[in-house]
């Protein structure tokens, strides 16, 4: 039997930043939501994933402080959604 994950072993996801854009302004308006928080909290260990994943788009992403920012999160809307199709 092979032995159980390391609770500090790490795992990486890697986004456009066209889709790390999308999702951190995603969460920004979803995080504290009424529903989303009553959704999340029907397992709350998931908010430990959430805070970590909002913390590291929100400082790493400087498009989010600049003054085109709506410009910006709107062309990386459209680029996306090309890129799916008719998913």
């Amino acid at each position: 039997m092979e032995p159980l994950t390391a609770p500090d072993d790490h795992f990486t996801i890697e986004l456009t930043r066209d889709q790390a854009l999308v999702l951190s302004d995603w969460l920004d308006h979803m995080i504290g939501t009424a529903d989303f928080d009553d959704l999340v909290n029907r397992d709350r260990a998931v908010w430990s994933s959430l805070h970590t994943i909002s913390g590291a788009l929100e400082t790493s992403l400087a498009e989010i402080f600049m003054p085109d920012y709506r410009d910006r999160l709107g062309a990386a809307r459209r680029r996306l959604l090309e890129d799916l199709g008719d998913f």
